[in-house]
């Protein structure tokens, strides 16, 4: 009888790693009967672990475990977000996990440690012919697939349809009009959403790292002086700490900006009035400009260490297939990426599919994962914050803005 054992490991610790490509699909046992026995540990988040969250990671090692009797598996599951595990991998892949999952905009930290296995042969077709060429471009480098895609991830708008219509939440100028709008003003995953929004560029196409950030010009102080604007607007209100949950708990806003993580909470407050959609433009001069956010992937990553590459490569493979997606979604509420599920009609019909993928596909750039992207948060959260406390003013805010772009191409933040 198979052992599945059960080590809970600490998030804090970012558990992960990645391996390499084997060149064989799934196997039926070998004609001389022999089975190989071996050990594979996977790191997830707890989310995807818990009972009260239906034991994703279990049920799909367990699926996989049945469809490969070539395999006697002794799984051991640990915890690791997408957010921290490539940092711990990075590390130490040799004390890290077969599989894990991991969020794409940590890729280069993968990659510059040779800790994460490429996808090649049929196992990078299979990924390929079930994905857009935008998804699998977000966990490719230097012409590489490193990992299985499972979602798309970004952030777009939650609104009560009882205040806005369908026409008013296409511009927010025009919401603000009729209601109370929430925005993560201070964070910089949200705010150069309206700098990328008028032209302003980071690495280029976001892989030519020598070629910088461009946030200065008239396209940048245009917007500076917008968002000057925009937070003395009495119906806009800054997103901080949980600030908007709570206020479109309570009626006091009735729209806010964020991902399909809160999707659950966010019906429990609206009910049948919550609505959901892709960014909307703003207007900048008398011209709408569109609302830009970053977007990226999570993918199922090897460890480059693993003893049993082509069984861990097999495992990524299915756990990022359109069955395990399928499971993601109704268990977790994980939008699928799978090109095949979004055609589902159940699927293709559910508003949050809708809006993630349409802002994936219209209303986003991939994040950027060259290393120098780590010293453009810090500049931007400043900008914003600065605003905010009106230390950034009309009058000095081509200065200021120059300030954010050179920091942002400067090592020295």
């Amino acid at each position: 009888m198979k052992k599945k054992l059960a080590i809970l490991l600490s998030a804090a610790m970012g558990l992960s790693v990645m391996g390499g490509c084997g060149n064989s699909a799934a196997q039926s046992v070998p004609e001389d009967g022999k089975v190989e026995h071996i050990r594979l540990m996977v790191w997830a988040p707890s989310g995807d672990q818990s009972k009260d969250s239906g034991e994703w990671l279990q049920k799909c090692c367990e699926a996989f475990d049945e469809a490969h009797p070539e395999y006697d598996i002794d799984f051991v599951y640990g915890v690791a977000d997408e957010a921290t595990a490539a940092g711990t991998v990075a590390q130490d892949p040799d004390a890290s996990a077969d599989v894990f999952m991991y969020a794409n905009d940590n890729l280069s930290v993968l990659t510059d440690a040779k800790a994460i296995a490429k996808i090649g042969g049929i196992y990078e077709e299979e990924v390929m012919s079930t994905n857009s060429e935008t998804v699998t471009d977000s966990v490719r480098s230097d012409g590489y697939l490193y990992g299985v895609p499972f979602t798309t991830n970004t952030w777009f708008m939650y609104y009560d349809k009882s205040v806005f219509s369908d026409d008013d939440v296409k511009n927010l100028d025009t919401m603000l009009e009729k209601g109370v709008v929430s925005f993560p003003f201070t964070n910089s995953w949200y705010l150069p959403s309206f700098y990328i929004g008028n032209g302003c560029t980071l690495f280029e196409d976001g892989t030519v790292e020598e070629a910088g950030v461009d946030f200065t010009g008239e396209k940048a102080y245009e917007v500076t002086d917008y968002l000057i604007d925009l937070i003395d607007n009495p119906n806009f209100v800054v997103d901080a700490d949980g600030s908007g949950m709570a206020g479109l708990r309570d009626g006091s806003i009735n729209a806010i900006f964020t991902g399909s993580w809160d999707a659950a909470s966010i019906k429990e407050i609206l009910g049948d009035n919550m609505g959901v959609v892709s960014l909307p433009t703003y207007t900048l001069n008398g011209e709408e400009k569109q609302m830009m956010a970053y977007a990226g992937s999570k993918a199922i990553g090897v460890n480059s260490t693993s003893d049993h590459m082509v069984a861990s490569i097999q495992l990524a493979i299915y756990l990022g297939s359109a069955e395990a997606q399928q499971l993601h979604y109704e268990l977790r509420n994980v939008v699928p990426c799978n090109t095949e599920l979004l055609q589902d009609p159940g699927i293709a019909s559910d508003m949050l599919v809708t809006a993630q993928n349409d802002t994936f596909d219209n209303t986003s750039i991939l994040q950027p994962f060259v290393s120098a992207m780590s010293n453009c948060w810090t500049p931007v959260e400043n900008m914003g914050k600065g605003i905010r406390n009106e230390s950034v003013t009309h009058d000095n805010s081509r200065e200021q803005t120059d300030g954010m772009n050179e920091a942002m191409n400067s090592n020295g933040i």
